[in-house]
């Protein structure tokens, strides 16, 4: 294992880099090939096709009629009382955190007489996908608080969420325990892309939602994106990405910290990208080190390797200014500043999906159990993408209101726009309502 180590003396060395990063980006022609053929085969035969691919994939034998989980299955959920009290306390500081995102409608009236608003309502019925991990065993409890929290804040009525069963048929009592923990009672065993397709078409068991929600491996991440337009989608997400801006503080633990925090992310999957910028080529030399040592170390070595082998870098910037300016171009999904004096930089991040500020604010922190949203944008799309939350399981409506002195006092220049559009069905809808005939032609 050996992450690259580059040199940035300014903006000319961003092309390589940029070009070097883009291709983790992307889902082969195969891949969406065979999405495509679930996705027709859940549309064609809802129900049988979910169940098929569900015993194919996740657990032989399994049929239709095991599709969602009773809600006394939902109220025995057992896990040891420290873990439901730990899934209490980080669901609690989720919602706190999105309760504070909501959006008020509101109104406001012109002098000519006009009312004028937004009416803000929540989304009728959502569906939360939570990817099940190794077989059902690593269940991703974080991912279902993260998405189930912003849709409860917002309101939403109806919440439905899916995860692939385990061998046996079974899902994770964590995932069943962290549902009913949020009070959510409406669960379903089926994963993969064909969980995708059955929330967002429907079947016999399942409805139709209006928006989906939720991270998953390629497959998932394709039917998100094949099926976007027909149902609202969340951030359809790239693979995991850090960038951490480090100046040495002489502590001599702090390289092992550095490390350690890039790992957290190359664990999750081979296409993630951890990067270290430092103007401390010390510090550069000791952080390299200590990934080595590190990364050995982990149950999840393989993938934490191959991340870093082929993602991973540690480069030297010139000074902080530099490193930001990089920070910047890079739009990072996750950005820890471990500097000195973090808030006086933090002004001048322009795209970052979250960041972590202090040398003490490990991305983790944010992950599980601070309350910010960790379903953030991917692969640069921090530029113009935010966070997951309230907004999204919300849409809002113009409200507006005219009276009669209203269409006097404006009705000719509206009738003009339209006719400069050659739209003249628009100028006569305004000029019935003065009093002008509508001329037959």
């Amino acid at each position: 294992m050996a992450a690259r180590r580059i040199d940035y003396a300014g903006p000319d060395d961003w092309p390589r880099i940029n070009a070097w990063l883009k291709d983790r980006a992307g889902a082969d022609g195969e891949v969406e090939r065979r999405v495509r053929e679930i996705i027709d085969a859940v549309r064609e035969r809802g129900n049988q096709a979910v169940a098929e691919y569900t015993a194919r994939f996740d657990c032989p034998g399994f049929t239709a009629e095991m599709l969602r989980v009773p809600k006394a299955e939902i109220e025995a959920a057992a896990v040891p009382d420290r873990d439901l009290a730990l899934l209490k306390e980080a669901a609690a500081n989720v919602r706190a955190f999105h309760e504070r995102q909501k959006e008020n409608s509101w109104w406001t009236t012109t002098p000519d007489g006009a009312i004028l608003g937004q009416m803000v309502r929540p989304l009728d019925r959502v569906g939360l996908y939570v990817p099940g991990g190794r077989g059902g065993e690593t269940p991703l409890v974080s991912s279902l608080i993260m998405n189930a929290a912003p849709a409860l804040a917002a309101g939403v009525p109806e919440i439905a969420v899916a995860g692939p069963p385990r061998k046996d048929g079974t899902l994770n009592p964590y995932i069943l325990a962290a549902a009913k923990v949020l009070g959510l009672d409406e669960v379903y065993r089926m994963g993969g892309a064909w969980a995708v397709a059955a929330l967002a078409l429907g079947t016999d068991t399942v409805r139709a939602c209006h928006l989906l929600a939720g991270p998953g491996n390629i497959y998932v991440a394709t039917a998100k994106s094949l099926l976007r337009g027909q149902v609202g989608m969340d951030l359809i997400a790239g693979p995991s990405e850090i960038a951490i801006l480090a100046e040495d503080s002489g502590d001599p633990d702090l390289p092992a910290w550095l490390a350690a925090d890039m790992l957290s992310q190359a664990e999750h999957d081979p296409l993630a990208s951890a990067l270290l910028l430092t103007p401390d080529k010390s510090l550069a030399e000791r952080a390299a080190m200590a990934l080595a040592t590190l990364a050995r170390a982990l149950p999840r070595a393989e993938i934490a390797s191959a991340a870093l082998d082929n993602w991973g870098a540690i480069i030297t910037v010139p000074d902080l200014d530099s490193g930001l300016d990089l920070v910047n171009l890079l739009a990072p999904e996750h950005l820890e500043l471990a500097v000195d004096d973090p808030w006086s930089l933090l002004g001048r991040v322009r795209h970052a999906g979250a960041v972590f500020l202090g040398r003490h604010c490990p991305e983790p922190v944010g992950d599980y159990f601070a309350g910010p949203n960790h379903v953030l944008p991917t692969m640069g799309t921090a530029r113009f993408s935010s966070a997951l939350s309230v907004q999204d399981f919300c849409k809002k409506s113009s409200i507006i209101a005219t009276n009669r002195g209203y269409i006097e006092k404006h009705g000719a220049k509206i009738a003009r726009l339209a006719r400069i559009e050659g739209l003249e069905a628009h100028a006569r809808s305004v000029e019935v309502r003065l009093g002008k005939g509508v001329k037959e032609s």
